[in-house]
């Protein structure tokens, strides 16, 4: 995964309005933690954080007052309305240190004929990876799968240098029968038509 490179500026003003104003001049205020270091409080530069974060579990490369620190990003809030950013938490990494992440599930193939369903139990799989290898996803073939099957997250295959975090005999994935919808009884459309 490639790392992207950000301007970040320390925070001095907290609180609702100093946040508006951050926000109006295209900034996202930011907290980065970790490594029992104290918070430092900063802002990101809008559009860019918002490209950034469009992969998922990106590692971010800041520059704060000529020093570099390296983050992912942990929880970020954004405006139920408008759904732009309105505050991001980071995670301080370091280059050969392991970290635990949620990665998406993917599938691939056809299930098995018959009007079967898939079924997502979850989406995510939390595996541990270097922070500077985080993979994007995982592919899981279902191909030939019939009604009354799963995926255990210890089937799934993971990248190398990724080991499974989460419990691993979780269901991920499923497959169920379709149901089908049972014919109206013929005595209950003729009732009311004799009198």
């Amino acid at each position: 995964m490639a790392e992207v490179k950000l301007a970040a500026q320390v925070r001095t003003e907290f609180g609702k309005g100093a946040a508006r104003r951050t926000r109006r001049a295209n900034l996202v205020p930011a907290v980065i933690y970790g490594h029992g270091a104290e918070p430092v409080h900063v802002t990101l530069p809008g559009h860019d954080l918002m490209m950034a974060l469009k992969t998922a579990n990106v590692l971010i490369g800041l520059e704060i007052d000529g020093k570099d620190a390296l983050v992912i990003p942990k929880a970020v809030q954004r405006n139920p309305l408008r759904g732009d950013i309105e505050h991001v938490d980071l995670l301080t990494v370091k280059r050969g240190e392991k970290v635990n992440v949620e990665i998406a599930v993917h599938v691939e193939g056809d299930l098995a004929p018959g009007g079967n369903l898939l079924e997502y139990v979850q989406n995510t799989l939390l595996v541990e990876a270097e922070a500077t290898h985080i993979p994007e996803s995982v592919t899981v073939s279902i191909a030939g799968l019939d009604a009354g099957a799963s995926v255990l997250a210890k089937d799934i295959p993971l990248p190398k240098g990724s080991v499974l975090a989460g419990d691993e005999d979780a269901v991920v994935l499923q497959v169920v029968a379709a149901q089908a919808e049972e014919p109206a009884a013929e005595g209950a459309e003729g009732e009311g038509a004799e009198a």
